[in-house]
């Protein structure tokens, strides 16, 4: 059972829109629950966060990042692909970043704080989660990505490959496994137990993607229909689907907040087409094909920029309106079918309307989510980022001719209503608090470096680089 004493909560994510947002209905429950909650990102999300009635605690410099200006700030990144890029985002926008992350953690936990909340990329919060628990506060990681955790029958995160059952399925994940962690991502799984280490703490068992598993308890934003079962895995891990999906018809949309053009969705078919807030720079790689693939389709084609100026879509055809942004609660209602790269939130927000989904995209945990879209039956993935206007075209009249798809979104939609959402996340939290006490260790505290740790294989692990 949930503690109804009050306690105070910390909350640690990456300064990144995708992984702060997931958590702010998190901090505002919390709080409307009576409890003192500490908001520990990037001071850019200060109003956000102070909207739910939690504190900010900013981050320091070196142990952010900004997402939007990660083309500029590091231009050697666009000339990565597949696993290359993946190694180079975890090493530069995580991993060197989590002995800061440690640094600012081990400054605002005392004992009066009952519970710590993470999510699962914030690595500096692993350092804690190893400790004794009678020298630690309450540990919950929150899944605001498809699960990571190992388990018989699931392949390793990462490639966006399906569940392959039997001997095959075993050989396959075993050695794709034993590939990327001894192999293509070994500087990784090196820099990053070396990073917990200096902390003075023990790096978790296993690779980085299993770490999760080291806290108290892990709690997934999504429903079973979208997760691959794991019946065995040895953690308290709960599915309590989106925390910042609000129910259908739950949220009344101002008609100021609406496109002038909004009137020219009545009665008819709407595709809505999005690249998400983070990778729209380059609209060729989506939203340009979903445009020139549907020319000559009876639909009405809604494109978001995510941000991106709308004149960078270029000519618009008569087909297709655009914007910069769209409210979601009065477009999902009306959209037959949606067109994107595969961010989390997004797709459910889509689904927890019932609107299947044509995703493409292979870049962060994008590869994963359009596995999960295609293994749940919601919609059909395409390989790749930059899918051509044809295969987009094909795809969505292949969901919007085969009622299956939508069906099978209907079906997830119906478990995310009945889901807890963020107040399962918050029972989970807040579970067992009760007479709990913990002190850190008496006369110790976590060392400090001021310069890079050295190792054998990997070269100096430079904090904040």
């Amino acid at each position: 059972m949930a503690s109804t004493t009050p306690s105070t909560v910390v909350i640690a994510a990456v300064s990144n829109h995708a992984h702060v947002s997931p958590l702010l209905p998190v901090a505002r429950a919390l709080v409307d629950a009576g409890h003192r909650v500490r908001f520990l990102t990037g001071d850019r999300f200060r109003a956000q966060v102070e909207r739910t009635g939690a504190e900010l605690v900013p981050l320091p410099a070196d142990a952010v990042f900004d997402e939007r200006t990660m083309l500029t700030d590091d231009p050697d990144r666009a000339h990565r692909t597949g696993i290359a890029a993946l190694r180079h985002d975890m090493l530069t926008y995580f991993v060197r970043r989590g002995a800061a992350q440690t640094r600012a953690l081990d400054a605002v936990l005392d004992p009066t704080v009952g519970v710590l909340l993470f999510e699962p990329l914030f690595l500096g919060a692993y350092a804690v989660t190893t400790r004794p628990a009678d020298r630690r506060p309450r540990t919950v990681a929150v899944g605001i990505v498809p699960s990571s955790l190992p388990h018989p029958g699931v392949p390793p995160f990462g490639p966006g490959l399906a569940p392959l059952a039997g001997l095959r399925g075993r050989v396959r994940d075993g050695a794709l496994r034993l590939l990327l962690e001894e192999g293509l991502l070994r500087v990784v799984r090196t820099e990053s137990r070396a990073m917990v280490r200096a902390s003075g703490d023990t790096p978790p068992p296993g690779f980085i993607t299993a770490w999760p598993a080291s806290a108290d308890v892990v709690v997934q934003l999504t429903v079973p229909g979208f997760e691959y079962p794991r019946p065995h895995l040895r953690v308290d891990h709960r599915l309590v689907g989106p925390a910042s999906v609000p129910a259908p018809g739950s949220t009344t949309v101002d008609p100021a907040d609406l496109p002038a053009w909004w009137g020219d969705l009545d009665g008819r078919a709407v595709v809505h087409v999005t690249q998400g807030t983070v990778s729209n720079e380059d609209v060729g790689q989506l939203l340009r094909p979903t445009i020139d693939g549907l020319a000559d389709d009876d639909v009405l084609v809604v494109a978001a920029t995510g941000g991106t100026p709308v004149d960078r879509l270029g000519p618009l055809p008569a087909h297709v309106r655009a914007a910069e942004m769209v409210p979601y609660a009065a477009l999902l209602p009306r959209t037959d079918v949606m067109v994107t790269n595969g961010g989390y939130g997004g797709v459910h927000w889509a689904l927890a309307h019932g609107v299947p989904l044509v995703v493409a995209g292979r870049t962060e945990d994008k590869a994963e989510v359009g596995a999960r879209v295609a293994w749940s039956g919601a919609g059909i993935r395409l390989r790749g980022n930059r899918p051509t206007p044809a295969e987009v075209a094909d795809a969505v009249r292949a969901v919007r001719a085969d009622p299956r798809y939508r069906a099978a979104a209907r079906r997830l939609a119906a478990e995310i209503a009945a889901s807890p959402g963020a107040r399962g996340v918050v029972d989970a939290a807040l579970e067992g608090l009760a007479g709990r006490r913990w002190a850190p260790a008496p006369g110790t505290a976590p060392r400090r470096p001021d310069r890079g740790v050295e190792h054998p294989d990997a070269g100096p692990v430079l904090h904040g680089a």
